[in-house]
């Protein structure tokens, strides 16, 4: 992916320089550090061996939460914590039917992906909530030392992300749910507790995504988050996730999401239809899913080769 990211900076270097300024950089990544953010949690679900296909309308719902709540003059601290604990609840309830009902988490996320976004459609009216005050709109247009407040959420996230993954046991637990279920059950890891713990963080992670988004766009609707699954996911893929759980890796997951915000923004930058950005997401996963089945073949033949060379 770092090649890939280093041959399209070039292409884009060669065809406009424009695009790689800083201030164009910040610019088109306004609504970049939302979005990305969700990828962590559903990096973590899907090394359990998990999918949360829920995302853009726990996304909506929360969004929507935040709005109605202000509409009825609500503090607008208490509207965010009110989308936050909407947001857990959603993810926990996601949680639940996968840890507890044993029902497949595809199953699951595909039928609360209609739900939510139906309930959010619903308690709404389908109308644009906004006119927030100035407040919380710096939340999304604020910087700290020049850093925009999003980029340091979304770094916050990945830190903490990476360090459970790696320095706590609650990494270990996740790759070995990953690799075989039973055997972890077995070995005393709460699997259930887990998984509706990691489910729950994405409704979290999720709400605050449609906090940010809310104060960038200075509106909440119900169709916020259409088609957040499709980028999140190729994010993860990408990133080295194998989509049968056990393995993953946050810097991967980071690397990913800088492409195909790149990608996308290039397209846009370049062509100015950002009906292709669907047509290079959706390349740039079956390309990946290519490689991965070369390399995967590729590491078959090797290992079958020592195993009938004669021994030295």
């Amino acid at each position: 992916m770092l090649i890939l990211l280093i041959l399209l900076m070039t292409a884009a270097y060669f065809v406009d320089p424009r695009f790689l300024t800083i201030r164009s950089q910040l610019f088109l990544s306004s609504d970049f550090w939302a979005s990305a953010m969700i990828a962590v949690p559903m990096l973590l679900i899907v090394m359990t061996g998990g999918i949360d296909l829920s995302v853009g309308s726990m996304v909506a719902f929360s969004a929507v939460t935040l709005g109605l709540l202000f509409e009825r003059h609500v503090n607008i601290i208490l509207c965010c914590a009110g989308s936050l604990i909407a947001g857990s609840i959603l993810g926990l309830v996601n949680g639940w039917f996968v840890a507890k009902m044993k029902i497949h988490p595809l199953i699951v996320t595909l039928a609360t992906l209609a739900v939510y976004r139906g309930l959010a459609e619903g308690v709404s009216t389908d109308r644009s909530l906004s006119k927030y005050p100035d407040s919380f709109l710096n939340l999304s247009q604020g910087t700290v030392f020049g850093v925009p407040i999003p980029a340091i959420i979304f770094g916050t996230i990945v830190a903490v992300g990476w360090f459970a993954l790696n320095k706590l046991r609650l990494g270990r637990w996740i790759v070995a749910t990953g690799y075989g279920e039973t055997a972890s059950l077995f070995s005393g890891i709460p699997v259930g507790r887990l998984k509706m713990l990691l489910y729950g963080l994405s409704g979290l992670v999720c709400a605050v995504a449609a906090i940010l988004m809310v104060s960038h766009n200075n509106s909440a609707k119900a169709d916020m988050g259409v088609g957040l699954e499709l980028n999140v996911l190729t994010a993860v893929v990408l990133g080295g996730a194998s989509i049968e759980g056990g393995t993953g890796n946050i810097i991967g997951v980071v690397l990913g999401l800088i492409l195909i915000h790149e990608s996308q923004q290039f397209v846009s930058w370049q062509w100015q239809q950002n009906e292709l950005n669907q047509i290079v997401v959706g390349g740039l996963l079956i390309f990946t899913l290519l490689v991965e089945r070369f390399v995967s073949y590729r590491k078959t033949v090797l290992r079958r080769k020592l195993h009938e060379s004669p021994a030295t």
